[in-house]
């Protein structure tokens, strides 16, 4: 390509990638017994689960989401591994260039980032072909959830014109971002849709966040295939997974 890679060439390869896994047999499905903390001595039975192990022992698995397979992102594929990394134009935005690219707002005690692919019976009306949603959660210390929960709307209410974040030398322009009405859940939730041209090809991406006291639940939902194609999409959010985690974080 002449123009500089874009995040939306990392989250395609990201998902190539995990369907050549997928193909070939190899299994990289989240293991909820090695993502959970093991079992302690009885004498510390009743000490305080750490942030970590608090979003091991919610994050969604395949078990939990019908249809539906759960996985480990390719760390080799992410746009960037923390929000320190990426740069934004216009800053009021970021958050929004966080939850497109599987990275925690605010300022998190932890965050853990699973991806669902699949689709189901029920949700043949929203795609053709394979769902990916992307679920990125993070425990927060007192009052930040609640914060960053707020930059997130701010950003979703003053970014209709679009903006262009930038990591480690990639450039992911976004034409537009639109509020999207959804079910509510957690404390509070707001969604959002957002459009980038790819080749000259529009894809509408769709995104939800849901607070639930002091955890958030970022997601996101991208056709890599389709951009890897050079076709347009527009895929919904899976309310399978959705649904899932929301219930997850009660």
């Amino acid at each position: 390509m002449n123009r500089p890679a874009t995040a939306v060439v990392t989250t395609t390869l990201s998902l190539l990638s995990l369907t050549a896994l997928t193909a070939c047999g190899g299994s990289s499905d989240s293991d909820p017994a090695a993502d959970k903390p093991k079992a302690n001595a009885p004498a510390s039975a009743e000490k305080a689960p750490s942030p970590d192990e608090r979003l091991a022992d919610i994050i969604i698995t395949t078990s939990d989401t019908d249809g539906f397979r759960v996985q480990e992102t390719q760390d080799e594929y992410i746009f960037a591994k923390s929000s320190d990394e990426v740069t934004v134009d216009k800053p009021v935005c970021a958050p929004l260039a966080y939850a497109m690219n599987q990275l925690p707002l605010g300022d998190p005690q932890a965050s853990l980032t699973r991806v669902a692919s699949g689709q189901t019976d029920a949700e043949t009306e929203l795609t053709k072909g394979t769902t990916y949603t992307y679920v990125t959660l993070s425990a927060h210390a007192s009052g930040d959830a609640r914060s960053a929960f707020t930059d997130a709307r701010k950003a979703v209410d003053a970014c209709g014109s679009g903006f262009t974040a930038e990591a480690n030398g990639d450039e992911s322009p976004y034409d537009s971002v639109t509020p999207e009405k959804v079910t509510p859940a957690g404390d509070e939730s707001l969604g959002f849709k957002s459009t980038i041209t790819f080749r000259d090809v529009k894809h509408v991406l769709h995104g939800e966040i849901v607070r639930n006291g002091d955890v958030l639940a970022v997601y996101f939902s991208v056709d890599g295939m389709a951009m890897a194609s050079n076709r347009p999409s527009d895929v919904k959010l899976s309310p399978t997974v959705v649904k899932a985690q929301n219930e997850k974080l009660g």
